[in-house]
């Protein structure tokens, strides 16, 4: 317990750090009890092994479920026991010599939400349903890699792979009341992905919602869902942490978390939390002036105006362990008509499903996009073009690295190579999407559309918004021609981000059709190799790839965060996703 009361110790003093002002004079804390929080999406999935977007486990990642281990502090590459009772090192007896086998003593006295105490055959359960639901594009293969080598339960056709679960069943095992984990091979990594993704669920009550039932028999039918609500655990939750789940209103658009007064540590302070959807920054800065609101999203494009509000405070200069990417589709699908690729061919009203995939087309909008002007205007000057998928700031990144400038003549010379002149002379109309409320983005669009446009007459690019839940059904179908999104570390290390956006099973690669054998090559070097200066060598590789290949347009912003001047406890670990606030640590006062 006594890290924990270091750390509650160690927020409060990072909020008065980082210019916490008093409650403005007069004015009392509205709802002293209770957090709100507004956010700019839907949650997809409340299941977590099936969720794989930052808004949608923000509502739960530790607080309605706890992993074995958790962040120091603010440290990313430090860690505290959570549910096991110490991290495993080669020193403590925990790691084997060989670095494969992790064994994780399970705290006893920790229970459910339902009541039930913590097992290890619940820690098992939960590792295992997590490997082997495996949805398209979800985030399994974080385990199935280091723990199994693959980074799919399919194959190629979409067939399950014979005594893949047999292998996971000896792989993670009980011991007592401890959990032993054996990799496929040495994964430097291995402890960040837990203090993540290693989220535990009751197994006896996940079967009576009619979830797995936790055999090799049962595991076919676990695996790929078709839908988000297809799962039991869609809306569902049980877990061992501090808040639990009390409604997800999809009407009302809001996910409520009421305090948990039977945890393992202290309770939290505040009784409950909501989550609320409010896709419009008007009605958000409104409603954080009005005490209404205590923590709100903003964008840099908005920033301005919530400089100097009465009663709010900002907390600037955040390092972001992610990035933002324009991705061109070069699989478009445009089955059943698809109205961003209008006519579905190259005639000067439309693009094919293919227009991407001519490498001259995705150099021609990389060189035509102001990156100037998107630094100044969509960040405030609070960001950098990035030169590959590694962020700046993170091992792998390389501020020497070759990238593409906003450069006309260059760009038109490569629009006019495109499919032998065809795309110059004839022309094109295509969409750029971004997902609702998402200012930033929305400014990435324009920015790209003036600079495209502005190259050749017959260049047409529309701008349109739809919201997260359809903008993430459409990128994984491909429906998308160019749309943008970011990539939040799943884990501080740079595997974590070349592999969605070079690896031909990665989630954004995937879902826009790129291929490159040499990079899968190397990427899985990566993986292997501990010495940090050839791993350093494998990913300056990769980032010249991306050069080379430029499947997407990378952005490396900072962050910001804005919330009321009575909010207490608040610090930030640059491993905490998105909008992330740990609510444990937090009061008002």
């Amino acid at each position: 317990m006594k890290f924990w009361r270091a750390l509650a110790a160690l927020a409060v003093a990072l909020s008065t750090a980082i210019g916490l002002a008093g409650t403005a004079a007069g004015q009392a804390v509205k709802n002293p009890d209770t957090l709100v929080v507004l956010r700019i999406g839907d949650p997809e999935s409340l299941d977590p092994a099936f969720a794989y977007d930052t808004t949608s486990y923000e509502p739960y990642l530790w607080h309605i479920y706890e992993t074995l281990i958790f962040f120091d502090g603010t440290s990313t590459g430090t860690f505290v026991p959570m549910l096991a009772t110490e991290v495993p090192s080669v020193a403590n007896g925990g790691i084997t010599k060989d670095g494969r086998t992790y064994v994780f003593k399970i705290r006893e006295g920790a229970r459910f939400h339902d009541g039930s105490p913590l097992t290890a055959d619940d820690v098992r359960y939960s590792l295992l349903r997590f490997m082997f639901m495996d949805r398209d594009g979800g985030p399994s293969g974080l385990l199935l890699g280091p723990i199994l080598g693959v980074d799919s339960t399919r194959d190629a056709e979409g067939n399950f792979t014979p005594g893949l679960f047999t292998r996971a069943e000896r792989a993670i095992q009980v011991k007592g009341n401890a959990v032993s984990i054996t990799l496929h091979r040495p994964f430097a990594p291995f402890l960040s992905i837990l203090a993540t993704w290693s989220m535990v669920t009751s197994k006896r009550w996940a079967m009576a919602q009619g979830d797995w039932d936790g055999t090799a028999a049962g595991v076919r039918k676990l695996n790929n869902p078709e839908r988000a609500e297809s799962t039991p655990l869609f809306s569902r939750a049980n877990g061992t942490g501090p808040f639990r789940l009390a409604q997800w209103d999809r009407q009302n658009r809001q996910v409520i978390l009421e305090r948990n007064d039977d945890y393992w540590r202290a309770p939290a302070r505040l009784r409950r939390v909501i989550i609320r959807v409010v896709p419009d920054f008007g009605t958000r800065r409104l409603m954080l002036q009005q005490g209404d609101a205590d923590i709100i999203a903003a964008s840099r494009a908005n920033q301005t105006q919530v400089e100097g509000l009465a009663g709010a405070r900002i907390v600037d200069g955040l390092t972001v362990l992610g990035n933002v990417a324009i991705f061109m589709n070069m699989k478009i699908d445009a089955s059943g008509g698809n109205p961003d690729v209008g006519s579905g061919r190259l005639d000067g009203h439309g693009i094919p499903p293919d227009f991407f995939a001519d490498v001259n087309v995705r150099r021609g909008f990389a060189q035509a996009f102001d990156d100037a002007a998107a630094v100044r205007d969509c960040y405030r000057g609070n960001a950098a073009i990035g030169r590959g998928p590694i962020p700046k700031g993170l091992f792998g990144y390389s501020s020497s690295q070759r990238w593409y400038g906003f450069d006309r003549e260059r760009a038109a010379s490569a629009f006019r190579e495109a499919r032998g002149g065809q795309v110059w002379t004839t022309g094109f109309k295509l969409t750029v999407l971004f997902n609702s409320g998402n200012a930033n983005r929305e400014c990435l669009a324009q920015v790209l559309k003036a600079g495209v446009e502005a190259l050749n007459p017959k260049f047409k690019v529309d701008v349109r918004s739809i919201t997260w839940a359809q903008y993430l059904a459409a990128y994984r179908q491909s429906r998308l021609p160019v749309w943008i999104t970011g990539w939040t570390a799943d884990f501080p290390d740079p595997d974590n981000f070349v592999t969605p956006y070079l690896h031909s099973a990665g989630a954004y690669a995937s879902a826009q059709g790129y291929k490159n054998p040499d990079a899968d090559r190397l990427i899985e070097e990566g993986r292997r190799e501990t010495d940090p200066a050839k791993r350093r060598a494998v990913y300056a590789k990769l980032q010249e790839i991306a050069h080379r290949d430029v499947p997407a347009i990378w952005v490396d912003p900072t962050d910001f965060r804005v919330m009321r001047t009575w909010v207490r406890g608040w610090y930030r670990n640059p491993a905490f996703p998105g909008q992330f606030a740990y609510f444990y640590t937090l009061s008002k006062q």
